[in-house]
């Protein structure tokens, strides 16, 4: 198996990598930074100023991981979304010009309706984004869907709910909840009251890798399965970094549109594929927590 892969370098695809590598695949990462992962073979490039169809022709893959996407502060309405939608149109075009056969592609849940019942199928769960990114997200898997069964690309949408785990940037929950920490400084966040399905990293990417080798297509959620609120799990993380007495609660006004409840199902993940998960919420977050303590930092 030959595998083209973007977002090697991002939180999602540094733990892909590995997988893959174990899997006997031979991975050809495609991006802007460069891959210092023995067994890696890397193709500086830039998809969006352009895809080198050339380029992507001569790799000459059987599969594609499509992890890249615009994830810097502010993503949910960075006009980049629309970049990222005709880049990847032409990525796909460029793999299967090259005989590739077989791609998945990274969603989100942030495609679906979030003012339902909180609890999201994937194939009875209406699609109505909030957000630009949730929007180009949708808007892709629409396009790349319609065209796939006609370039004879056996295609699966993976929608990742909420990962965490080490290396997250300090902006995001985790990451601020351990560099708070690390200063030595008050956590602050809101009630909490929102529940939210988090997933371990490693197991977003060990889902990934079982997707793009199962014969399974459509969509699929990469998700726990079992949501928590925002409030536990920020108390299992400061209570493992040892600072669950410098947090304050209600400090970050909850948004009136916040959604009570984002859960994925399952079903198909389990049953369509071999992932399997690792983690627990509790050994997930203890694990993310030990990971920081001895890397001393957080990271893009």
């Amino acid at each position: 198996m030959r595998v083209l892969l973007t977002g090697a370098s991002g939180f999602v695809g540094r733990e892909v990598v590995p997988l893959l590598l174990r899997a006997g695949a031979e991975v050809h990462a495609l991006g802007r930074s460069s891959i210092d992962h023995a067994g890696v073979i890397y193709h500086p490039a830039d998809l969006l100023a352009g895809v080198d169809r050339s380029m992507v022709q001569a790799i000459g893959a059987s599969h594609l991981l499509h992890l890249a996407w615009e994830a810097r502060p502010g993503f949910w309405e960075a006009s980049e979304n629309l970049d990222w939608v005709a880049a990847s149109i032409g990525l796909v075009r460029a793999f299967v010009a090259g005989g590739g056969q077989r791609a998945v592609i990274a969603g989100s849940c942030a495609e679906y309706d979030w003012t339902g019942s909180g609890r999201l199928e994937e194939v009875t769960s209406p699609i109505l984004p909030a957000t630009l990114y949730g929007t180009a997200k949708a808007s892709l898997h629409t396009v790349v869907a319609k065209t796939a069964p006609g370039l004879g690309l056996s295609l699966a949408w993976a929608r990742i709910f909420f990962p965490y785990g080490p290396g997250e940037r300090p902006e995001r929950l985790l990451g601020s909840l351990l560099e708070a920490a690390r200063r030595g400084s008050v956590a602050k966040v809101s009630e909490g009251l929102q529940r939210r399905d988090f997933i371990h990293v490693e197991d977003v990417a060990a889902a990934m890798v079982a997707i793009l080798g199962a014969p399974v297509e459509g969509v699929l959620n990469v998700a726990s399965g079992e949501a928590t609120t925002v409030r536990h799990f920020v108390e299992i993380a400061t209570q493992a970094a040892g600072s669950a007495d410098r947090v304050t609660y209600g400090a970050i006004p909850t948004r009136p549109q916040e959604p009570p409840l984002i859960e994925g199902a399952i079903n198909r993940l389990l049953t369509e594929t071999a992932y399997r998960p690792r983690f627990t919420l509790a050994t997930g977050v203890a694990d993310a927590v030990a990971r920081f303590k001895l890397s001393g930092e957080t990271s893009d």
